[in-house]
């Protein structure tokens, strides 16, 4: 338990950093692309940990991962690509339809991941995939998909978005740290 205090202790001051940061640049604030290819570089960061560490610390690392992944699919899908579908061109609609079949293959990848029993000989090679399919994704997004964003949208609409995917990340990982504190 004192290990999860101290994690959600330092997300919330890395948090409060990165928005003193972000207020302080050109314009103040975080725009939606900027936010979404944060989170793609926090979950490289955690995919690393898995390449450089022990199967041992796997497991721990997946729960990381899951979590990240979870809270990102989810703003994506209720906020940025809603608002993407809406106001984009047909190119940018069929690589946010794309996006999507993508987001509900990783969490088919995660339910199966998080199903296996700890010594699953499935495990690792489903994790490999998983990274895969996530570096994949957020490649694709990085690439193509946030230029297009950019030239499409106005800045203040894409500063509007992140705002409204920061609160709604701070409220769905409260949602799920009430879910997971039910299931222990």
């Amino acid at each position: 338990m004192a290990t999860k205090s101290k994690d959600s202790n330092e997300t919330g001051t890395i948090e409060k950093i990165s928005n003193a940061i972000g207020n302080m640049m050109p314009g103040g604030r975080t725009n939606a692309t900027e936010l979404l290819k944060a989170d793609h570089d926090k979950v490289r960061e955690l995919f690393e940990k898995v390449k450089s560490s022990e199967e041992s610390r796997h497991p721990a690392l997946f729960e990381r991962i899951k979590t990240e992944l979870d809270v990102h699919t989810h703003i994506e899908e209720t906020i940025f690509y809603p608002a993407l579908i809406a106001g984009g061109d047909e190119e940018l609609v069929g690589i946010v339809r794309e996006g999507i079949e993508e987001h509900r293959q990783v969490k088919m990848f995660l339910r199966e991941i998080q199903a296996l029993q700890d010594d699953s000989f499935k495990f690792e090679p489903k994790l490999k995939v998983l990274m895969e399919d996530v570096e994949h994704h957020a490649d694709e997004e990085e690439s193509d998909m946030f230029p297009k964003v950019r030239k499409q949208f106005e800045s203040q609409e894409l500063e509007s978005l992140a705002a409204r995917m920061e609160k709604e990340k701070r409220e769905y990982k409260k949602t799920l740290s009430a879910s997971a504190g039910k299931r222990n």
